[in-house]
């Protein structure tokens, strides 16, 4: 049975030698994020911290630090869920094997939650400037909630069926913020609770919200969860959680579980919005200052011994991506029962997540063409540029199950290698030009808008990447520094995209003919600091996804448009440079890390750990 709150997990993990306790004072003021961030890269156990200075509530970070942990917390569970997706994928299997089956009745049977009269989370009452005040980068606007459960209901249709769970970030101090009376909220377009703000609009009338922080990890996990709508997260919660979800009832008449270590109760108007912002977000950059919701906050309940769970982001890996790579295990085999024809889908984490998609589907037209080109690829890849997240994504590949039946969508290097030996620049390049993306993601041309491409190849190989380049390869004026990523991937560092934006691509392009030996490249990225871009796979990702807007940032050697489409017959170029534009990139306090490297040191809380 799984863990009735976060306390029974802190003391299960503890006795299991997964959890340390950080008893030194540590501030909030950056030092914690940083010692979590450290912990998480090493593999490091869960973290809690009980003499946080200036807070009476411990915090508990990293608990999702690692896929090994996040199994073990459900482990009482696990397979029940992999039942259910199992008669998900194969209703058939029920029939040969009706006690495993009815094993994952008896787990759905935990979906429902109950009522009770009361709980202990409404055991105590506090106000915001009571609860951690954790900033996690230099240039946060304030303190954040990091691990938000956001609860929201439709104003039409009241109730839980049509609720929403979910994980938006929460702002508790800074900016015209009134201290202890609001609080923001930024939550990104194509969010649940967009839904229920624009019902709220339409029926000009405010809607409440709930936000819980703690609770059992089950809760936590649900938030983040894609789930089908009219799939209520509670529900999830339940299963997840082995145990029917105890919820009591707040003066707005909003649930609240039971167990949950905290609950911010408040009101949002759909009109009125405040500054929220700058943070440091998962893409490694800061998300600017934008307006957005505030709540209205009405009461903050908290338990008897209550516990702040917290993570903190930036550049991935981080503790999100295990929360990724946890939900694609449980979700991953889905893929076929939802997209017809698609194998696989890979968000790709170390590009920021949206960013880039990688997906494997199925080339099956071919009887009626005498020549292999991607046709149901291109169906398939408007169906998952149509689904949910995915829809935010700004580069998505895909490749033809049939033409390398082994090929691994996680093995990144080998994925790129497939399609690069396959690619036809004239063909295979579909852009959308004006179209949303990831509301983090500032390489767009506004908040939440930029551009896509989907780069589609199938058949046999076309040519050979290389994995050198001529020793007197002329370049341009002020192109230098040329570097192999990988087979078939040249990294150039190019002028400043401050000094000479478009103009120096432009001249790049004109300066090599199509026969120029550096059409060997299939594909060229110029960068800030080739060096950087080309030293590991991660950096590569990182600095050419998140710096790059398809539509304003592809370049091409002997470009051309043809019936409105564009393409090239010699290499494809991304301009992966930063630009003016660009919100800048998350730079850890040095004096900060020297205190967690004294930590680290013998004799140190951590030694033996970062």
């Amino acid at each position: 049975m799984g863990y009735r709150n976060l306390s029974e997990c802190v003391r299960d993990l503890e006795k299991n030698g997964q959890l340390l306790r950080v008893d030194q004072e540590v501030s909030p003021d950056l030092e914690v994020a940083a010692i979590q961030r450290r912990v998480y890269r090493t593999g490091g156990p869960a973290l809690l911290f009980t003499n946080v200075k200036g807070c009476r509530f411990p915090l508990l970070g990293n608990l999702f630090g690692t896929l090994e942990r996040t199994r073990f917390l459900f482990r009482d569970t696990l397979d029940s869920i992999l039942r259910l997706r199992e008669m998900k994928e194969n209703p058939a299997s029920l029939l040969r094997h009706p006690a495993s089956g009815a094993g994952a009745m008896v787990s759905l049977a935990s979906a429902l939650p109950r009522t009770c009269r009361t709980g202990p989370v409404l055991d105590h009452r506090t106000t915001i400037d009571q609860l951690p005040q954790l900033k996690f980068w230099p240039e946060d606007g304030g303190a954040f909630i990091t691990l938000p459960q956001v609860y929201s209901e439709s104003v039409s249709r009241p109730g839980i069926r049509a609720s929403n769970l979910g994980m938006y970030r929460v702002q508790l101090s800074g900016n015209r913020y009134r201290t202890n009376e609001e609080i923001g909220l930024h939550y990104q377009i194509h969010r649940g609770i967009g839904i229920h703000h624009a019902e709220a609009l339409e029926q000009d009338t405010p809607f409440r919200v709930n936000i819980f922080v703690g609770g059992p990890p089950s809760l936590t996990l649900a938030a983040v969860m894609p789930l089908p709508e009219g799939f209520s997260e509670l529900y999830f919660a339940g299963i997840l959680g082995g145990r029917r979800l105890r919820l009591v009832r707040s003066s707005g008449n909003l649930p609240i579980p039971a167990e949950a270590d905290f609950c911010i109760c408040g009101t949002v108007d759909p009109v009125r919005k405040l500054p929220e912002g700058p943070f440091g977000d998962h893409l490694g950059y800061y998300s600017l200052k934008h307006d957005f919701p505030a709540l209205r906050v009405d009461a903050v309940y908290h338990r008897e011994g209550a516990i702040w769970p917290f993570t903190a982001v930036g550049r991935p890996p981080q503790e999100d991506t295990t929360f990724g790579a946890f939900i694609h295990e449980l979700t991953g085999p889905l893929i076929p029962t939802i997209l017809p024809g698609v194998h696989a889908v890979h968000a790709v984490d170390a590009a920021g997540v949206h960013p880039l998609l990688l997906a494997i589907g199925s080339e099956r037209y071919t009887p009626y063409v005498e020549r292999r080109r991607p046709q149901e690829l291109l169906t398939q890849a408007n169906a998952i540029l149509g689904q949910g997240q995915l829809s935010l994504a700004k580069y998505l590949f895909i490749a033809a199950r049939e033409d390398q039946p082994g090929l691994d969508i996680h093995d990144i290097e080998a994925f790129f290698r497939h399609l690069l030996e396959r690619a036809d620049w004239r063909r295979d390049l579909h852009f959308q030009t004006r179209t949303t993306i990831d509301t983090l993601d500032y390489s767009g041309t506004a908040l939440h808008e930029g551009s896509k491409v989907v780069i589609a190849a199938v058949g046999s190989k076309q040519r050979e990447l290389p994995v050198e380049f001529p020793g007197d390869l002329e370049l341009p004026e002020r192109f230098s520094e040329p570097r192999i990523a990988f087979p078939g991937v040249l990294v150039l560092q190019g002028p400043p995209a401050s000094d000479c934006g478009r103009t120096a691509m432009d001249s790049f392009c004109r300066f090599f003919r199509v026969d120029h030996p550096i059409n060997a490249f299939p594909l060229l990225v110029v960068v800030d600091d080739s060096e950087f871009a080309s030293r590991t796979l991660d950096n590569f990702l990182w600095a050419t996804f998140t710096r790059s807007n398809p539509a304003e940032d592809l370049y091409g050697i002997g470009a051309s448009t043809d019936s409105k489409h564009w393409g090239c017959s010699g290499a494809l170029i991304i301009d992966a440079r930063s630009k003016p534009h660009h919100a800048p990139p998350l730079i850890e306090d040095p004096q900060v890390e020297k205190k967690v490297d004294a930590l680290g040191a013998p004799g140190g809380i951590l030694h033996g750990i970062i």
